[in-house]
């Protein structure tokens, strides 16, 4: 049947609409935005020629990046998941694994993406358009969290910047490998473009970052990278609130668990209660290690110290431990010790003292001043020296006082203690004030720190160390001690890990470089 009027009117509508779309498609930001979000990059002549178009490849790359180093990131983060469950729970008023959630959604994508990087060969012009939009929204979407981090939970990211001292010649191994993956895609598109413009600039972007993976070991600096007989003995163990993977944080249980571990001190947080008695309790209120909720309903948000010892015995200090399975250790105990965990309660800085001082462990607190309108807010150093000196067994000179108030007088009264300093201060100070250890954040190490110190008799604990890695990154720096949730398990340690002579290292980043550069030649050969 020949062709309609309308028809035929119908058609040169759709030609001239499609010579003036060519007309004017140089329109940047209409053009980034429209293809950004609708994936439309085969729109005009000229562009790619392939379902799997330079600039959804490139967006696609970009996605498996930006997810790999996210997941890489959160990955490492592990020793700090507890603080981020429960920076959380300070903030949401409940406990949840939000750090293992986070963890597997990360994978998730990272999954997800990957599969896509795979396909991307076999994939159809709509199914790359209806994960498109996603790909996009990954990419912003990590961006934003990352950001998120970088205001809120800083400790994290200086975590991973630790993480790189130690993981230095890996991660050009991991560089190395990517790159050389990358190879067999970018190989595809650049022999299937037509312009050569767009060949220059691909291939000029792969060769410039290759060559930058390939020679980053001249700038990399990592402290296990030692001549052998040059690295010193492993740091000393202060369990962090006992062994708060094996027992509730802070109870008799939980200690006795650390001195079973091999811990060569014991942590802790002390607070007075309103009678006078010293007792251990991290957090202001007694909301998450008790069943306060149940026993004082109307007082869940009272400060812990606002309660008398008695109502403080009466409280469950162990429930909590099994129902939320903070590090998820809880599954790994044995029936006894989740029955004996259950039964925990409040300990008392008495009973504290009294175990390290039979075990001969040194101990180190932190020690909160009650709130307003407390009978011991002015005379709360007092009293917990009271507890040291006569109510215990201990010997002063296993006390790494930590307490930076009224220091003077502390020293004046029981010159054994020994004064450590939660900060870095000069030197004169330091000595004015008669510090033996500093007790820093493991974002502070340093080799030149840590000697420096030690060169006048200043020793340095780091806290909290948990995970191996970060154990042996410490080793590897001279730190003298390490405060710990994991002391059961850095205790098995022989060796850092990761520990390499120079040479090593070498012969492994030629070995690399010169096999990727192989694989690379044989890939662009094989696809030309």
């Amino acid at each position: 049947m020949p062709p309609t009027l309308s028809q035929l009117q119908f058609g040169r509508l759709r030609c001239l609409r499609a010579k003036l779309l060519k007309r004017y498609k140089h329109q940047p930001l209409v053009s980034c935005l429209a293809a950004l979000y609708s994936c439309q990059w085969r729109r005009y002549e000229g562009n790619c020629t392939q379902p799997g178009d330079c600039a959804s490849f490139a967006l696609l790359v970009a996605a498996f990046c930006v997810t790999l180093v996210f997941l890489y990131f959160w990955g490492q983060a592990e020793n700090d998941y507890n603080d981020f469950d429960w920076f959380n729970f300070g903030n949401l008023g409940f406990w949840f694994p939000w750090s293992v959630v986070l963890l597997v959604i990360a994978a998730g994508f990272f999954t997800y993406i990957t599969v896509l990087m795979v396909r991307h060969k076999h994939n159809t012009e709509f199914f790359i358009k209806s994960h498109c939009l996603i790909n996009c929204n990954v990419v912003f979407g990590y961006l934003f969290v990352f950001y998120l981090f970088s205001i809120l939970f800083p400790l994290t990211i200086d975590f991973v910047l630790c993480s790189e001292q130690i993981t230095a010649p890996y991660l050009h191994l991991g560089g190395v490998l990517l790159m050389t993956t990358l190879a067999w895609p970018i190989a595809l598109h650049f022999f299937r473009m037509n312009s050569r413009v767009r060949r220059c600039l691909i291939m000029g972007v792969y060769l410039t970052i290759l060559a930058t993976v390939y020679l980053v070991p001249l700038g990399l600096y990592s402290p296990c990278i030692k001549k052998k007989g040059t690295l010193g003995p492993a740091p000393a163990l202060i369990g962090h609130r006992g062994a708060p993977m094996l027992a509730p944080e802070n109870t008799l249980m939980s200690f006795e668990k650390a001195v079973e571990a091999g811990s060569d001190g014991l942590e802790t947080d002390v607070t007075i209660s309103f009678d006078g008695v010293p007792f251990l309790m991290h957090d202001r209120t007694l909301r998450r290690t008790t069943n306060v909720h149940k026993v004082f309903p109307n007082r869940t948000d009272t400060p812990a110290a606002m309660f008398t010892w008695a109502e403080l015995e009466s409280l469950d200090a162990g429930t909590w431990f099994l129902s939320h399975n903070p590090f998820g250790t809880v599954g790994s105990l044995g029936a006894k010790d989740q029955q004996q965990a259950g039964n925990q309660s409040v300990c008392s800085l008495q009973a504290y003292l009294q175990l390290a001082g039979q075990t001969d462990k040194l101990v180190i607190f932190d020690l909160y001043r009650p709130p307003r309108g407390h009978p011991y807010r002015d005379t709360w150093i007092q009293r917990t020296l009271e507890v040291v000196q006569n109510e215990s067994s201990i010997n002063s000179s296993q006390v790494l006082w930590l307490p930076s108030d009224l220091r003077a007088l502390v020293q004046e009264m029981d010159p054994e203690l020994q004064q450590t300093s939660g900060s870095r201060l000069p030197l004169e100070e330091l000595h004015t004030e008669h510090i033996v250890k500093l007790n820093l954040h493991y974002s502070s190490m340093s080799p030149e720190l840590i000697s420096d110190y030690a060169a006048v008799n200043i020793t340095t604990n780091l806290y909290v160390i948990s995970q191996p890695w970060l154990y042996s990154l410490a080793w590897c720096n001279g730190v003298h001690s390490v405060t710990t949730n994991a002391p059961q398990l850095l205790s098995t340690m022989s060796s850092p890990l990761f520990l390499m002579s120079p040479d090593e290292y070498n012969l492994m980043w030629i070995l690399t470089d010169l096999l990727s550069l192989v694989l690379i030649l044989i890939i662009f050969i094989f696809h030309w």
